[in-house]
């Protein structure tokens, strides 16, 4: 989160202390009833990216058939490297969008960094056959570099 510290649980410039003599404005009251800022017990040192990771798992877990939930919660898996997470979640999210070019391509990228190269190759081809036209993306994308020296890879160029 923009101007967020993680080890404080706030910025310094939106943090304001109360002195003895300043009487004009109450301390910060913070969620949980911390005050001036401080970070909430619960939260301690979680980084920002493990703290949506755990909030976008909750909601999963009361909504389990969400695509908007699950295209976030498998793009922070992959963020984090929690590779076979992502990878189920790019299957489920598959599975609920077999149409949807973005969510192969995203499943072809987990299958790439779970040592599937074959079944990438043929989820990238099944995403170019439903709209995938960024080429310039996947020359580069750093999740699909395992597949690069593949002619499979190379010959989906030609498709594009």
């Amino acid at each position: 989160m923009p101007g967020h510290d993680d080890t404080t649980g706030s910025d310094d410039s939106s943090r304001r202390r109360k002195t003895d003599g300043d009487h004009s404005e109450p301390s910060r009251l913070s969620l949980g009833g911390a005050r001036d800022g401080a970070p909430l017990p619960w939260f301690g040192k979680l980084s920002q990216l493990d703290f949506d990771l755990d909030f976008f798992e909750n909601l999963l877990s009361r909504n389990g058939e969400s695509v908007e939930v699950l295209r976030v919660l498998g793009e922070l898996a992959s963020q984090k490297g929690l590779v076979a997470r992502a990878l189920d979640l790019d299957r489920r999210l598959v599975a609920r969008l077999p149409a949807d070019f973005l969510a192969r391509y995203n499943l072809a990228c987990s299958l790439a960094l779970a040592g599937r190269p074959d079944e990438a190759i043929e989820c990238l081809a099944a995403s170019i056959r439903l709209g995938y036209d960024d080429v310039a993306h996947m020359e580069v994308d750093p999740d699909l570099e395992s597949l690069r020296g593949r002619p499979e890879f190379r010959a989906l160029f030609g498709r594009v």
